[in-house]
């Protein structure tokens, strides 16, 4: 792994929006894997004020995010759908058809799965797949577990990830859904080149655990040590533990 250091969370999403807009810049047709939560909204505010005014073309640019909660529609304003909307897509050029989400009230969730997958696969691949990861080790929404599934997938959420999200259900965990849509391990592997990004001195211990410890699916991200290009992107407080 590679591991980038950065002295706060404004300076890391600067330094990562620049990483994107040039991929973007150098490969048009960029197919780009996006997480939700509060770590990326600096990375998506510098994109579109980067981007605005067709700065930046997006046109051609494919994306995939990794989750959507399950029973949420997509104009459901709680919903990832809704949130990736607000903060990227409806300020930047990218084209409708070209967004890539999974459907949290399909009427089969399975085939729902499946189908992102065939989506994903007939886009060619992820390019750069962007991560987050959670105070327990997960990313996506694949949470610690005696296994994890390979590919997309219906998720059952710990308690911990309800948590985390109850910022965006008035501050209610219990109003978080229960269920989730992930893109598995194996989807998340598969992308060419990957960059995970942890800020705030409560992911320290994750950051650590997925570096400097053993590969486990009791933390997830642990298994993006196999991957051959990784790129770990940490603010001061969430890098304090790691040596050197």
């Amino acid at each position: 792994m590679n591991i980038e250091r950065f002295e706060d969370e404004d300076a890391l999403s600067s330094a990562l929006a620049t990483l994107v807009l040039e991929a973007i810049i150098a490969r048009p047709s960029l197919v780009l894997g996006l997480p939700t939560g509060r770590t990326p909204l600096g990375l998506y505010r510098e994109l579109r004020e980067r981007s605005g005014g067709n700065r930046i073309d997006w046109s051609r640019v494919r994306t995939f995010n990794l989750d959507e909660f399950a029973g949420l529609e997509p104009s459901n304003p709680n919903s990832y759908r809704a949130f990736m909307q607000e903060e990227l897509f409806d300020h930047v050029s990218i084209a409708p058809a070209n967004v890539g989400f999974l459907n949290g009230v399909a009427p089969d969730l399975k085939a729902e799965c499946r189908r992102y997958e065939e989506a994903i696969e007939a886009a060619g691949g992820i390019d750069l797949q962007i991560l987050g990861i959670g105070s327990n080790g997960h990313i996506g929404f694949n949470e610690p577990a005696e296994g994890l599934c390979s590919h997309t997938h219906v998720a059952e959420l710990e308690e911990a990830s309800r948590e985390a999200n109850a910022q965006w259900f008035g501050g209610d965990w219990t109003k978080v859904p229960e269920r989730a849509l992930s893109m598995g391990m194996a989807t998340i592997l598969n992308a060419r080149l990957i960059v995970l990004i942890a800020t705030g001195g409560e992911k320290a211990d994750a950051v650590y655990g997925m570096i400097e410890g053993l590969i486990t699916t009791r933390l997830p991200a642990s298994l993006l040590q196999v991957h051959p290009r990784v790129t770990v992107m940490v603010d001061r407080e969430a890098g304090e533990r790691l040596s050197g």
